[in-house]
């Protein structure tokens, strides 16, 4: 009896928990960690949701068990805010399905359409429910280098996935796509999409798109819907969730839509694990995206001032940072001098030197290595705080170098 259960067996270990374990003792021992570690958004959710919530809530009939694929109310929300903002017609009763968040969603969906030894193609460095719902779910993984000297370059992604195809045995199953990435922060547009449709198409593959950001982005594009591309719901299905676009990070509700089959084989396996969330949350939820759009543009701009005074405050104190398109992260690369350390040692040595959390670019896979992600979830003053702690730490760079080297 001690020997390790399977679907735990293929799992590797939790890069996080050795940096989440230092933070703790380091905060047990009075140090001011200003944590960029985790994607928590901080700021509150807007008053007329949480005002539906309290209303609904007060009503007995609400308390009972709600309905897994989302109440009927909220699944027209989601098809409505479809179709403003991007122009996509979805049918709420066979093209929508609430989830307690996109995370459980994509979840569930590997476990409905995984058989064991079904080939994914994943992207790397990326979200890790999207590789690992998966390995757990009993798939095997086959993945591809997102991004080429720090940028996603849409040809050689394309050029990728072909190669990934032919050298994969069995054939391929799905893609993963994110964008607005997590934790890159890279965007594309619909030329993409379009080429990616055709690619699965003549590979009959499903796409499974993970549109979590499609809110928090900074210039005058927002970011597409691949379900925007003429015949995508054909063989494509898109994830969504409210934790960022309404501050709802708590509150677990995010979407599937798109293609019927995909979307009947999750609503199935849900109907067995859960009755869904809350209906008083479901109904806020319904509230958020039939009301005022301009808490979006309030929760967009506060990211859009965090990033710009990180970008310069770090840039200031020696470290530069590209500049995130979107999302609500930044991914740096390790400074040149602490380079040849990797980037775990490197977020060990800043969060103890400088009392600043980060998380290692390597947890979000082996092309993750050499870069670092920062969330933007500390105000603006946090944020300069956190730069003079990261310019102290560069300045000494050659003494902590030496120390380290020593022990």
């Amino acid at each position: 009896m001690t020997e390790e259960f399977y679907r735990i067996k293929r799992l590797p270990p939790y890069v996080f928990a050795e940096v989440n374990r230092l933070k703790a003792e380091y905060r047990a021992d009075g140090m001011d960690i200003i944590d960029f570690g985790m994607g928590n958004p901080d700021m509150d959710t807007p008053p007329h949701i949480v005002q539906k919530l309290i209303e609904t809530v007060q009503r007995p009939r609400t308390h009972r068990y709600s309905s897994s694929k989302g109440i009927p109310g909220l699944r027209r929300a989601q098809a409505g805010y479809y179709e403003r903002r991007f122009g996509v017609k979805l049918n709420p009763e066979t093209e929508v399905i609430a989830t307690l968040g996109s995370k459980e969603g994509l979840a569930n969906l590997a476990m409905a359409i995984t058989a064991p030894g079904d080939v994914m193609l994943v992207p790397n460095p990326s979200y890790p429910i999207h590789p690992y719902g998966f390995m757990i779910a009993g798939g095997t993984l086959r993945h591809v280098q997102a991004l080429v000297n720090g940028r996603f370059d849409p040809e050689d992604y394309i050029r990728s996935l072909e190669k990934a195809v032919m050298h994969s045995v069995p054939k391929p199953v799905a893609i993963v796509v994110s964008f607005p990435s997590n934790p890159t922060a890279q965007v594309t547009d619909l030329d993409f999409y379009k080429d990616l449709v055709a690619f699965a198409k003549k590979h009959h593959l499903w796409v499974l798109s993970d549109l979590a950001y499609s809110e928090i982005y900074f210039d005058d594009n927002p970011p597409p819907s691949v379900l925007q591309i003429e015949g995508a719901k054909d063989i494509a299905v898109e994830f969504t969730s409210l934790s960022k676009t309404f501050s709802m990070p708590g509150w677990r509700m995010g979407f599937a839509v798109g293609n019927e089959r995909l979307i009947s084989a999750l609503t199935r396996i849900k109907s067995y694990l859960d009755y869904g969330a809350f209906t008083p949350v479901q109904v806020a939820a319904a509230a958020a995206l039939n009301g005022p759009t301009e808490c979006i543009d309030e929760v967009r701009d506060i990211y859009r001032c965090r990033r710009d005074v990180l970008i310069d405050a770090m840039g200031r104190a020696g470290w530069d940072i590209p500049s995130p398109p979107a999302t609500m992260f930044a991914w740096a690369p390790v400074p040149a001098q602490f380079a040849r350390l990797g980037s775990m040692e490197f977020s060990k040595i800043l969060l103890r030197e400088a009392e600043v959390a980060v998380a290692p670019g390597v947890g979000f896979g082996e092309y993750g290595e050499g870069y670092v992600r920062l969330g933007l979830v500390e105000n603006e003053h946090r944020i300069r705080q956190a730069a003079r702690g990261v310019k102290r730490l560069l300045a000494r760079a050659d003494d902590i170098l030496s120390e380290y080297d020593n022990v």
